[in-house]
């Protein structure tokens, strides 16, 4: 049911069988519409990609000077520099962002997409590779630039910007194989729906087999990013013994939940444990002792998504290219030979 032009309130009103009376009512007033009237009606909006317009007083032709950018959380670090930078490279190009976030969950970001363009944004900026095919059929049917950022996918069907997840797992795989370890256990979040999470943990595990070492069930950790529930994790690790000689974190914010739990039970780092993070996020370095990481360039990743994401909407580059910005590891002080 794909229009040439964006769909109105009178073919959703067909679409569902009612009227367009009823249509406005549901939107404006769920509570005086009947359950089963909502589902028809919400059904031939996503199928139509229909879209209010709330910014009735932008004149027709004139852009709204906003960019919609999606994160997974702003809870702590993890975007915090991605976001920074891609809110200061398209504020230098007259832009402004329009900032939200969904908590790990696609439903609720295809939710936010959509009151995003119904503020009639100029452009739509997503974290990571993975989403509901809603989302994605949303922006292709209201034909909005819009780009993907933080992992790179060949075959993705928006422009992606990003770092190689996968090979920032292999490389702090890598490293901690070089030094002799072979007692290894991994602290992850849950990977469904977390692209970026999965396909680090993939590089992990791919390394380590190539390594010769199996990665078994009992020492794959999994939490959420949170520093007090990875203390509670790794406590646990600690309790049911023996410790590994190495702990590999999905992210830096794992990696300070463990150090914080491997002081409390008295074991040294890296002299007892060695521990590894993914990110290189603000205060890593400055930890005691600094943290051995691989450093995701988040600032890189923003200013140059901004770049390609004005350059679609202006229309100097309507069809930019999927940009790589590798990742790099850093060596630092808590991790060692055994």
């Amino acid at each position: 049911m794909k229009k040439d032009k964006k769909s109105d309130i009178i073919a959703v009103a067909k679409a569902a069988r009612v009227s367009p009376s009823t249509v406005s009512r549901a939107f404006n007033h769920p509570d005086l519409v009947k359950a089963t009237t909502r589902k028809k009606i919400d059904a031939a909006v996503r199928r139509l990609g229909y879209i209010r317009n709330r910014a009735a007083q932008t004149i027709h032709g004139i852009r709204s000077g906003t960019i919609g950018l999606i994160v997974p959380t702003i809870d702590h670090t993890i975007f915090a520099e991605l976001i920074q930078s891609f809110s200061d490279a398209v504020a230098e190009q007259g832009f402004t962002i329009l900032l939200a976030s969904h908590d790990y969950s696609l439903e609720q970001e295809y939710a936010l997409t959509r009151k995003m363009l119904e503020h009639r944004v100029d452009g739509m900026a997503l974290i990571g590779v993975e989403h509901s095919k809603d989302t994605y059929g949303l922006l292709d049917q209201q034909k909005i630039p819009a780009i993907l950022l933080w992992n790179v996918e060949e075959g993705a069907p928006i422009p992606c910007v990003g770092s190689d997840n996968y090979l920032a797992g292999k490389l702090i795989a890598d490293h901690v194989t070089t030094l002799g370890h072979r007692d290894i256990a991994a602290l992850f979040p849950p990977l469904d729906g977390n692209d970026r999470a999965a396909r680090r943990f993939d590089g992990v595990q791919d390394t380590l087999h190539k390594a010769g070492y199996h990665l078994p069930a009992h020492r794959v950790l999994e939490t959420t990013y949170n520093i007090a529930d990875a203390k509670q994790a790794v406590g646990r690790l600690i309790a049911q013994g023996p410790t590994p000689s190495a702990l590999l974190c999905g992210n830096d914010v794992l990696a300070w939940g463990a150090l914080h739990a491997l002081a409390r039970a008295g074991l040294r780092v890296p002299e007892d444990v060695t521990v590894t993070g993914i990110g290189d996020f603000k205060g890593s370095r400055d930890f005691e002792p600094p943290l051995t990481t691989v450093r995701i360039p988040a600032p890189q990743i923003g200013a140059r998504a901004a770049d390609m994401i004005v350059a679609s909407i202006t229309g100097t580059d309507p069809t930019p290219q999927n940009t790589i910005i590798a990742p790099e590891l850093k060596i630092r002080q808590t991790s060692r030979a055994v």
